[in-house]
């Protein structure tokens, strides 16, 4: 099989190339092919492990380049799509590219995917399509209400897949993930903003009175849960991946300062994010009954392993905003696409 992974030197999606060509060793398995557009969300350090194997290649483009993306899904049986602009405080500033990316960018690959007649199409998305929840937990079949100019594009683009399999009968499958953690996130996220601060000495923002809810989905259990999708996900259907842990922003925040041996005044308050959500929280009971998914990374040692990697990779640390001990941005606390 050959796969095409767009968004592949991003966090998430180079994680998924680097586990989906890791078990079988070179000469054997999928071959997979990056195309990303390597804007500041994509490093091709992040695919330096996969460099040298024969099963792998990357192209450097952009996924709204039709007569590229027809080029490549030519010879291409699945895709599993990444790339995506995914940073919520970004779309409130100017959210243009967002919609030129996650939405016209989706739908040239769906349509070339109709026209090659792509054999697999995994569509990554985000909890945030299903906007705020007071209690319970989002199912597959609830209404869309994204509240973020990023949400917004994301539920757009959902839809868009959806269309594709009813209208052109596209095998294609939506995924909605929880908030994703985990080694080689991009600093601008919350876990490696904060550790990098907390390492350097420097205080961490938190938004308005901390009480906003995110469940905590591993990367790598993401990354599980894509491949069983893509292997045996029904055509036209969503799956939620949730992680199991729902944490405040203000717990979090507790479990970092104390995983960086920090103490509470290096918390600095900021005004809340405009149109904030309030708590995400996906059932993920679907992919559990049908596919058998379950995290198997507890929120304790998979933060442990986060810290420790970031502790030993300063390299790709955030740099001080205004000195070692100045107040950091604001934290993007969405984005699940990348």
């Amino acid at each position: 099989m050959r796969i095409l992974v767009t968004g592949g030197a991003g966090f998430i999606g180079s994680h998924f190339v680097r586990t989906l060509l890791a078990p079988e060793g070179p000469g054997s398995g999928p071959h997979v092919t990056v195309l990303d557009a390597l804007t500041y969300a994509g490093d091709r350090a992040n695919l330096r492990p996969v460099e040298g194997d024969p099963r792998f290649s990357f192209v450097h483009g952009d996924i709204r380049d039709q007569p590229l993306v027809d080029s490549l899904l030519a010879g291409h049986d699945a895709v599993v799509h990444f790339a995506a602009e995914s940073h919520v405080d970004r779309s409130i500033a100017g959210g243009t590219d967002f919609a030129a990316t996650n939405v016209l960018g989706t739908q040239i690959l769906l349509e070339s995917a109709v026209r090659h007649r792509v054999a697999r199409f995994v569509h990554v998305s985000t909890d945030e399509v299903y906007g705020s929840i007071a209690e319970g937990s989002w199912t597959e079949d609830a209404p869309l209400a994204p509240n973020s100019p990023y949400s917004a594009t994301k539920a757009g683009s959902d839809l868009l897949a959806l269309a594709h399999h009813r209208t052109h009968g596209l095998d294609v499958s939506v995924t909605r993930c929880s908030n994703n953690y985990g080694p080689y996130q991009h600093p601008e996220k919350v876990i490696p903003l904060f550790v990098s601060r907390l390492l350097a000495g420097g205080r961490v923002p938190l938004y308005g009175d901390g009480l906003h809810v995110r469940d905590w989905l591993h990367v790598d259990d993401h990354c599980r849960a894509l491949r069983l999708v893509l292997e045996g996900g029904r055509p036209g259907e969503v799956y939620n991946i949730g992680g199991g842990t729902e944490l405040s922003n203000r717990d979090l925040t507790a479990r970092l300062l104390a995983a960086c041996g920090a103490d509470a005044d290096r918390i600095e308050r900021v005004t809340d994010r405009k149109g904030h959500d309030r708590r995400y929280s996906v059932d993920w009971t679907k992919i559990h009954d049908e596919l058998g998914y379950t995290p198997r990374h507890s929120f304790e040692d998979g933060l442990a392993e986060t810290v420790a990697w970031y502790r030993d990779h300063p390299e790709r640390c955030a740099p001080p905003a205004d000195g070692t001990h100045a107040a950091a941005p604001a934290p993007a606390l969405g984005g699940a696409a990348r």
